[in-house]
């Protein structure tokens, strides 16, 4: 079996910004206070939660390259950077794929659930009473973020083509993401966790609308009606810089708050990343040409990834 066309099916490029609602929920969760239960499962569970979004991030892009293929977007756009439409992959193969992978990431999900809610599950945690409410709605948002992953442009009813994925984004790599996490961790969510899982599901939503910015044209020729298609192309632009002002809003509102003064160190490297989303706003708003939106997805994903790396190391290496 050839690695180099499941490498690249698997687009390692998407996984920093898909970890980085792991990242912001262990950040908020170590700097909200942990007792010794908590510490002792920290890393474990953080561990756990990094290798199942890992798994479901792989599992939506192994879906995704089937079903725009299946459906015709990648032929309508002439794309040979997917895996089924360069032909380096058969259909069967990749569904074989998406099949291992689903498996995969709900063993890494019960495993991970596992860690944070049994007793003794980790050494130091004997004395944690069982909460199967919690376990249960968190195992239950795991197996629909499976089902989502799969059914994004697999299937009739393909939500990707519906302009319902940012709905999907939004919940699944911001609130259900990170606070998720900071359940899992804590076993608890103050309310405020609600302003970093709104910066990491703004920026993941803005990600999503650059590769749409980049595609609407081969999209509505396909009949993906993505928010940009609905939208316009300049629709779509003023909808980019609105997730900007809200995500990077409600991460600096949640900097400033009372609740956490003197939480957080580096404001000069999370300024300086504010000032080059800044910078990426201007370049987005003025752009003429989709296919010139292709780098700002690099952008853009590994800026918001630094910014949670530096809440998690300010946590963890400074505590």
């Amino acid at each position: 079996m050839k690695i180099k066309p499941w490498i690249q099916a698997a687009r390692l490029r998407t996984l920093p910004l898909a970890i980085t609602c792991v990242l912001l929920g262990g950040a908020v969760a170590r700097a909200h206070g942990l007792d010794e239960a908590g510490l002792a499962r920290f890393t474990p569970v953080v561990v756990g939660a990094l290798v199942t979004v890992v798994l479901l991030q792989i599992l939506a892009n192994f879906a995704n390259d089937y079903g725009d293929f299946t459906k015709g977007t990648d032929t309508a756009a002439g794309r040979t950077d997917r895996a089924l439409a360069s032909g380096q992959l058969t259909v069967p193969a990749m569904k074989k794929g998406v099949t291992i992978t689903a498996i995969s990431a709900l063993n890494a999900g019960v495993v991970t659930l596992i860690l944070a809610f049994v007793p003794g599950a980790v050494p130091g945690t004997d004395g944690v009473t069982l909460d199967g409410a919690r376990m249960g709605l968190l195992g239950t948002f795991g197996v629909a973020g499976i089902v989502a992953a799969m059914r994004y442009t697999m299937g009739k009813q393909a939500y990707g083509y519906q302009g319902l994925g940012d709905v999907y984004v939004m919940l699944f790599f911001g609130i259900i993401g990170v606070l998720g996490v900071g359940l899992l961790v804590a076993h608890e969510v103050p309310a405020t966790w609600v302003l970093p899982a709104l910066f990491s599901g703004c920026m993941s939503v803005a990600v999503l609308n650059l590769n749409n910015l980049r595609d609407h044209q081969s999209d509505a020729l396909a009949g993906k009606r993505t928010m940009v298609v609905r939208l316009g192309f300049e629709g779509a632009k003023r909808y980019h810089l609105a997730l900007l002002g809200v995500g990077w809003g409600a991460l600096l509102l949640f900097f400033q708050g009372p609740w956490e003064v003197g939480m957080w160190r580096g404001t000069m490297w999370y300024a300086l990343l504010a000032l080059l989303h800044a910078r990426h706003a201007v370049d987005v708003w003025r752009c003429e040409d989709p296919a010139s939106l292709d780098p700002e997805l690099k952008r853009i994903a590994l800026s918001t990834f630094l910014v949670a790396l530096f809440m998690f190391m300010d946590q963890t290496l400074g505590a």
